[in-house]
């Protein structure tokens, strides 16, 4: 096995490398997209309804933060795309692929902020219980378990 197979684990040029990781993560871009698209969406009808008047100052903050959350994340999700459209061409792919990669990472963790956030809102308007910032903790954990534990649990286990 040559030094090169060592490293990729298959028999490709950079580039090669390059394009494959990219279709990948527009895939997993896609996915993300949807989600903070839907998000951001949703939250932005929010003030325009009667209930948000109604809402205490706590909570029309919360909203706030979670708007520029949502709109934070929908830049860095939607980066990749902008990037590799301004770069195309110029024969810097593997850099573009870093970038859009580190683009979506963030934009995962703003997702995530985001969703908590709204998780936030959302259960004390509707329950105005104690129990609120327990139930949005443990739905933050479980994230935290499917989104980078899991992945980073089987990145170390299955790899050299």
């Amino acid at each position: 096995m040559t030094e090169k197979e060592r490293r990729t684990g298959r028999d490709e040029t950079e580039d090669e490398r390059a394009d494959r990781m990219w279709g990948e993560l527009i895939q997993e871009v896609r996915v993300a997209q949807m989600g903070v698209q839907i998000l951001f969406g949703f939250l932005l009808t929010v003030v325009f309804t009667p209930k948000y008047d109604t809402l205490d100052d706590t909570d029309q903050t919360i909203y706030i933060v979670t708007v520029v959350l949502g709109a934070a994340a929908t830049g860095a999700l939607i980066g990749p795309v902008s990037l590799h459209r301004l770069v195309s061409g110029r024969r810097i792919k593997p850099k573009a692929v870093e970038w859009a990669s580190r683009l979506t990472f963030v934009g995962l963790i703003l997702l995530l902020a985001t969703t908590a956030c709204s998780l936030l809102l959302i259960l004390r308007v509707a329950t105005h219980d104690g129990y609120v910032p327990y139930l949005v903790t443990g739905v933050v954990l479980w994230y935290l378990v499917c989104w980078f534990a899991v992945p980073l649990w089987t990145r170390h286990r299955h790899t050299e």
